[in-house]
């Protein structure tokens, strides 16, 4: 298959979190066609998973936002750029390759859009020494994983009529409040994703409104110092604090120099970046000190979103890359 009618064949199977079986069933019988020995455990698709450098993608997605379509540039739909343009350009690499002179193991993650159980999984059994984990970062090589930690903040107020707010105290603003005080942590870019409070058929102010927000922060800010920041800013009792995910960021060192060869050797130029987001990689190195570093085809900013999209040269450029550092090692 080319590049675009493996990555359409790809992106229309709906793959979401806890339904990845189709997509892991295509992906291990394409890798048999090939003559790989590839498996399926623990949902996840494996091939050489023992070797010391492993070069992991996901293959769950995001819910279904937009189909797939392709206008001779970009392909687009869900699922497309997070992360089957990623998947792509693995199985792309591995047909260059070829069975019998692929020096790197290969990981399909199942469940990173969820709570990240594929590479746990993974790591339970295998202890790889360093990772190129596939993500969209426009072919930047992300040497830098920020740490993160997301937070659900409850508001309690006293409900009242609409017409009367002043007998009451309204837990929306309360909320609101609180949101403006913690976007002013410095440390930390903060990122408000849900409010809720209230009802549209109430006519009433709420006595209670929550809201997720999630922080980021380079790996020298720690997430027990976020957290501090957190609960000095806010008074607890006024202001129930959960914390749903708390992670530390990390520096790669040796996988990212061995990318930045691997692209010059492929004859493309190089650009660094840092990854904001939760990736495998976070897993990789917290469970198995795995030198991690982040790098793939497609934008960020757009997935999760109607608007994802990738450019399907660079997923040809990913699998040249690939295929550059397999006669590396």
């Amino acid at each position: 298959m080319d590049a675009v009618s493996l990555l359409e064949a790809l992106t229309r199977i709906e793959s979401c979190s806890g339904k990845e079986e189709r997509i892991a069933s295509f992906i291990l019988n394409h890798l048999r066609n090939m003559g790989y020995y590839a498996f399926i455990e623990d949902s996840n698709v494996l091939l050489q998973p023992e070797k010391d450098l492993i070069v992991a993608t996901h293959i769950d997605t995001f819910k279904v936002l937009s189909p797939y379509s392709f206008d001779g540039k970009y392909a687009y739909g869900t699922g497309v750029c997070d992360a089957k343009a990623s998947i792509t350009s693995i199985l792309l690499a591995l047909e260059k390759i070829g069975p019998n002179r692929l020096r790197f193991g290969v990981a399909f993650f199942h469940d990173e859009e969820g709570e990240g159980k594929g590479s746990m999984d993974f790591c339970r059994t295998y202890k790889p020494k360093m990772a190129i984990v596939m993500e969209p970062t426009d072919m930047a090589i992300a040497n830098v994983q920020y740490g993160g930690l997301e937070v659900i903040i409850k508001a309690r107020g006293i409900a009242a009529h609409g017409a009367t707010p002043h007998m009451g105290k309204n837990a929306i603003e309360k909320c609101i409040e609180a949101i403006s005080v913690l976007m002013r942590i410095s440390e930390a870019t903060a990122s408000v994703q849900y409010i809720s409070g209230g009802n549209i058929e109430d006519f009433a102010i709420p006595s209670e409104c929550e809201a997720r927000i999630e922080f980021f922060f380079r790996p020298d800010i720690k997430a027990e110092h976020i957290l501090a920041k957190i609960k000095e800013s806010l008074c607890p009792k006024n202001f129930e604090i959960t914390i749903k995910e708390a992670y530390d960021g990390f520096v790669s060192v040796k996988a990212s120099k061995i990318l930045e060869n691997a692209i010059k050797v492929a004859g493309y130029s190089v650009r660094f970046s840092e990854m904001p987001s939760w990736t495998d990689a976070v897993n990789l190195y917290k469970c198995v000190r795995c030198d991690s570093v982040i790098f793939g085809p497609g934008e960020l900013h757009l997935c999760h979103t109607k608007n994802e999209r990738v450019r399907v040269k660079d997923v040809i450029t990913a699998a040249d890359i690939l295929v550059a550092l397999n006669s590396m090692l």
